[in-house]
């Protein structure tokens, strides 16, 4: 086992340096991605139809995941008995570049990180941005085996165009949903009032799509969750922060009561892990300006860390060695 940051050398409290996701190497050649994770940020947010700030996202994840990061070789969970992330190389590769006012060239920026990664057979963990920056996340998945995709969110994001709009934050599932390489879709945490109306949710029952409330998940169980997602499968998570309840993750710019609490995504996402191969991740909305204490980008920081190490602990992947 590695000893300890703080065995020796400098001690590296959170306030200290430069904040890359959990103070991770800085990558700034995209053709030069050795690791096992890699972090691109993607601060777009104009998709938002309400209001907006999520482009500052991928920079307050970042902060917050300093938290976690210093004095550990891994992390400890007494709960599990299990050290996570203990050898897991994760690098950061910096933003996308974001052209304002320009949704296709951003996208197409976004496309291309992830797309980097995945030749580097590195495991993409990409920070919104709004929801529709999952667009060309799965866009990058083209030439990739097929992947079935887990949606955690208030909303089902299954807009197909209205005034001409068709890569807004309220249509990424609908996109996805038109992906040959997307074979399947199961949507969590869905309630409440969206911009998708009645025939958005007829086409992605249509479509195959799974769709179940926060209220409908626990009355399942984790389990019976689980049973009804296809095993064996390539999962992509797309994990929308305004899917956990608003008293934990109030800094979003489209919150929803009524929501998540940490563990059952954790518990979902640590089955899933187990169930499959989780081969992709965004996480999107965080939108710092509506987070006067940052608890909502601790919540993700947290999460995405734990995610990670979930991932690594059950699948035994080295460098390199992400499935196609």
């Amino acid at each position: 086992m590695a000893a300890h940051g703080y065995d020796n050398g400098r001690l590296n409290l959170p306030f200290v340096g430069i904040s890359t996701f959990a103070k991770s190497p800085y990558v700034e050649n995209w053709d030069q991605i050795a690791a096992d994770v890699a972090i691109l940020g993607a601060p777009f947010d104009f998709g938002t139809q309400w209001r907006s700030g999520a482009r500052f996202g991928p920079r307050s994840i970042r902060e917050a995941s300093t938290l976690f990061a210093f004095g550990h070789a891994g992390a400890y969970d007494h709960e599990d008995d299990v050290t996570y992330l203990e050898g897991v190389r994760i690098v950061d590769i910096g933003d996308a570049d974001i052209i304002h006012t320009d949704t296709i060239s951003s996208h197409a920026n976004i496309e291309i990180g992830v797309r980097k990664i995945l030749a580097a057979g590195a495991l993409p963990v990409v920070l919104g941005g709004d929801h529709s920056i999952n667009i060309p996340c799965i866009n990058a998945f083209s030439d990739q085996a097929p992947i079935h995709l887990v949606q955690f969110d208030a909303h089902l994001d299954f807009v197909d165009e209205r005034h001409g709009v068709r890569y807004g934050h309220g249509s990424p599932m609908r996109r996805a949903s038109e992906k040959p390489w997307v074979t399947g879709m199961t949507q969590l945490g869905i309630r409440n009032v969206s911009s998708t109306a009645k025939e958005g949710y007829d086409h992605a029952r249509a479509q195959g799509s799974d769709i179940l409330s926060v209220r409908q998940i626990r009355n399942l169980g984790v389990e019976g969750v689980l049973n009804r997602i296809p095993a064996g499968e390539r999962y992509y998570l797309s994990i929308d922060i305004d899917g956990f309840d608003p008293s934990i993750a109030p800094g979003t710019g489209t919150p929803s009561h009524g929501g998540f609490i940490y563990y059952e995504v954790l518990e979902l996402i640590a089955g899933l892990a187990k169930r499959g191969t989780i081969v992709g991740v965004d996480l999107v909305e965080v939108a710092p300006d509506y987070d006067h204490t940052g608890t909502t980008a601790i919540l993700a920081a947290q999460l995405l860390l734990n995610t990670i190490g979930r991932i690594f602990a059950v699948s035994g992947r080295a460098v390199g060695k992400i499935s196609r």
